[in-house]
């Protein structure tokens, strides 16, 4: 039977247990609407801690303000059901003003990794998921948490945060999941209609032609961005940015090199904001 906490207090009882038995915690946190992609982060998370634990929380502060807060998808007995299933032993559940009290000012900032891509057309998002995610660790002390390389610029935010903040926990980044028809699995498809969904498969087209191109040995990415491009607009999706840039900076590359670089999409469907990325360099 999977245990709900509400408060901070309860998750601190429950790490000190944990600490007293001598076991490991590896967290997944997550703002629920749980599907496939999130059920194999809780996969991923057992297999590198004694127990698995949850945050189920949709978080304010990385919403702006004409964003979809208020009708993001919530389904929260569901998500219990489906964390149980895949035996997490806790989720927390938290009210905002669990997390965020009366009075509290702090917020926290990785400053050049948050300025661009998703950051500069979300301003202030990544204060806020760096904020939240370590007052989860703050809560939970985990020697593991997991995340999913969909969101992988959110990934090398807390990465980078991780580092320079000394934090005693090991982050790891879990394969993005796909359905079928090559679509990137996320919480906001279920905002498409049938005929949406069919526009949005031009993300994950757009990626799969530059990653062709270069196995045909194109390695400039203004071309490789061109042929992305123009896949977007073909399937009537408006392009919010298309960046081909380097892993672990996140800063962008005029040809492909010996290093990892990724392509990463963010664009409109019907009003609908999705992302996705691949690799595309060694």
């Amino acid at each position: 039977m999977i245990d709900i906490a509400r408060t901070g207090a309860e998750v601190r009882d429950f790490r000190r247990r944990l600490a007293a038995q001598g076991k490991t915690l590896a967290l997944v946190p997550t703002m629920g609407f749980l599907h496939e992609g999130h059920l194999s982060l809780f996969r991923e998370a057992r297999k590198r801690a004694d127990v698995c634990a949850a945050s189920l929380f949709v978080n304010p502060t990385q919403f702006g303000p004409s964003e979809d807060l208020a009708r993001y998808p919530r389904d929260e007995a569901g998500d219990f059901a489906k964390m149980e299933a895949e035996g997490v032993s806790l989720v927390f559940a938290p009210d905002a003003d669990e997390i965020y009290p009366a009075g509290e000012e702090t917020r926290v900032e990785v400053e050049r990794l948050s300025d661009r891509l998703c950051g500069r057309s979300r301003p202030g998002h990544f204060r806020g998921v760096a904020t939240v995610v370590l007052k989860l660790f703050n809560l939970f002390q985990p020697e593991v948490a997991v995340f999913g390389e969909k969101d992988f610029q959110q990934l090398m935010v807390i990465r980078r945060m991780a580092r320079d903040l000394f934090l005693d926990v090991e982050i790891v980044g879990a394969p993005l999941i796909r359905e079928a028809d090559g679509l990137a699995l996320s919480s906001r498809n279920s905002y498409l209609s049938a005929e949406d969904r069919q526009r949005a498969l031009g993300l994950s087209r757009a990626l799969k032609a530059m990653r062709d191109a270069v196995q045909s040995g194109e390695n400039d990415t203004a071309a490789l961005r061109s042929i992305g491009s123009q896949i977007l607009s073909e399937h009537g999706l408006v392009e919010d940015y298309l960046a081909i840039v380097d892993e672990q900076t996140l800063d962008p590359v005029d040809r492909l090199g010996a290093g990892p670089t990724r392509a990463l999409i963010a664009a409109h469907c019907a009003g609908v904001r999705l992302i996705d990325n691949a690799p595309l360099g060694r």
